[in-house]
């Protein structure tokens, strides 16, 4: 399990992320990524208690449905969905832009978008992580470790070969950058920051199939976010530290680029004399993403075979094959993942949209642990987190922070593919299906979402003008005025929960039935 996290976590970030933390940050960029790995470990932790408590392949889905009703797990199911299969795309999409370099023609123009052979190569390539899932799980995670060793030795050693090729502290100095404390907190979310941490979450979906859960998740989640922050504030400081500062004489660290190569470290060696270097980091550029993209498709289907058990989406995506893959939500996962080349055909786009619907995602979890906590004080909890009462609502005011952090555009789009959903899913639920008209949805435990999303969208809207609002709320004004309106909404979903015997007869229903997949 650490190995699947640490994979899902070392991947496209690294070889990106440096790069547009520093544009947007400069030296502050270090400061970024602690920012990123607390707001991450603080969710982290809130969910290493609540995986063990229902160790099943796509807990997180299960999760959602525990404390206000059907409608708004099905929400959440939904919101799950899209973050976990649009993790593969931009993966994907990692690869085909680093062996742009060496096989040109992928991408068009200098924005790094994917040109029509670009498109295609990333439909079939994407087809193959999905063909390698047909694989017997232990397979699956077979290949991931070994992988994983090759994707810790080559970041660590890029460290080494930055410093010990190119030494320049005085890069550190802040005039260089026209940044400031405000995009050292926007970074987290834009740059690919918070994205590179949320490989955490595959001990989490993969719990079904592990031996010990109570103990190896916890130790997974913590474990595979501390491991990596200390390679990426190696990987940010050996940048800043590399750069030429004669590249930094114009424009500062926002106008910093690699002329003629896509790929930044790869360039950046090259710039030092290890271009040696560079040419086994074109090697990595396909191992790290590609092995990240293949874990993630392996949750994915996880994943969505969960939303099918709950009923969220057909039913028939819980089906499995004698192997225990579940074949048609894999089949799914590849349909639905190729839209996303689409509307997002560059690395840093899908970046800033996963960032904010993942965080979104995962902000139910500190609402249900402290549900759990009320309703099923004594029960077995193999991770108990110390102090939940303040690091929950904490974890839920950073995850608010993170999703204003992405920008409104983003938000705009994430709520916009919500709202068709909802109508399309009331529609078919209150016209289309006579027998599902009668049950009951669980309005009144759901209605907060609508002013919790509405509140967030204004958030944005009233906020700074480079974050794509309208100015009237300075930056740090903005993050205040949002930490208390997510203080007021936790209050509001604790007092709007279903009962607590219906909480806990649920999580025994899900503890008593053994997973469907041998």
């Amino acid at each position: 399990l650490l190995y699947a996290s640490l994979g899902a976590i070392v991947g496209s970030g690294w070889l990106f992320g440096p790069l547009h933390a520093a544009q947007q940050a400069g030296p502050l960029s270090l400061g970024s990524w602690a920012v990123g790995a607390t707001a991450i470990l603080l969710l982290a932790l809130v969910y290493a208690e609540l995986g063990p408590m229902i160790p099943r392949s796509g807990s997180v889905v299960h999760i959602s449905h525990l404390g206000n009703g059907p409608l708004l797990g099905r929400i959440w199911s939904w919101i799950l969905f899209f973050s976990y299969v649009s993790i593969a795309p931009v993966e994907v999409t990692a690869v085909i832009t680093y062996a742009n370099n060496y096989l040109p023609g992928f991408l068009a123009g200098e924005a790094g978008v994917l040109s029509d052979r670009g498109f295609v190569v990333a439909i079939l390539l994407l087809g193959v992580f999905v063909f390698l899932n047909f694989l017997v799980i232990r397979w699956v995670l077979l290949l991931n470790s070994a992988a994983t060793w090759w994707k810790l030795i080559i970041p660590a050693a890029t460290v080494c070969v930055l410093l010990s090729f190119s030494w320049h502290p005085e890069n550190l100095q802040l005039h260089h950058s026209q940044g400031s404390l405000e995009g050292m907190f926007t970074a987290v979310a834009s740059a690919g920051i918070i994205f590179s941490f949320f490989g955490f979450r595959q001990a989490i979906d993969l719990a079904g199939e592990s031996r010990n859960p109570g103990r190896s998740i916890p130790i997974a989640v913590i474990g595979s976010v501390l491991i990596g922050t200390m390679l990426y504030e190696g990987l940010q400081f050996a940048f800043l530290m590399a750069v030429n500062p004669a590249d930094l004489a114009h424009g500062g660290w926002s106008h910093l680029a690699f002329a003629g190569l896509t790929g930044p470290f790869a360039a950046l060696a090259a710039a030092v004399g290890a271009a040696w270097w560079g040419v086994i980091l074109y090697v990595d550029a396909l191992v790290s993403p590609a092995g990240t993209a293949f874990i993630y498709t392996t949750s994915s289907a996880r994943i969505t075979m969960a939303v099918g058990e709950m009923g969220s989406a057909p039913r028939g995506l819980a089906r499995i094959n004698d192997r225990g893959v579940p074949w048609i939500a894999l089949l799914t996962v590849y349909a639905v993942g190729a839209l996303f080349f689409f509307p997002f055909p560059s690395w840093q786009k899908l970046v800033g949209y996963i960032s904010s619907v993942t965080v979104l995602s995962y902000s139910l979890g500190p609402i249900v642990l402290l549900q759990l906590r009320r309703a099923m004080p004594d029960a077995v909890r193999p991770f108990r987190l110390r102090g939940a009462e303040i690091l929950a609502p904490a974890a839920f005011v950073v995850a608010n922070w993170i999703i204003f952090w992405a920008g409104l555009d983003t938000l705009s789009f994430t709520f916009s593919a919500l709202t068709i959903l909802m109508v399309v899913f009331l529609v078919y639920h209150y016209v289309l299906a006579k027998e599902r008209r009668a049950q009951s949805l669980g309005w009144r435990y759901a209605w907060w979402v609508l002013p919790y999303f509405a509140g967030l969208w204004i958030c944005s809207y009233l906020g700074p003008q480079n974050l794509g609002g309208r100015g009237l709320l300075p930056f740090f004004w903005d993050m205040a005025v949002l930490a208390a309106f997510s203080l007021v909404i936790l209050f509001v979903a604790l007092r709007t929960t279903v009962a607590d015997q219906v909480m806990r007869d649920y999580v025994e229903s899900l503890n008593a039935v053994p997973e469907a997949a041998p």
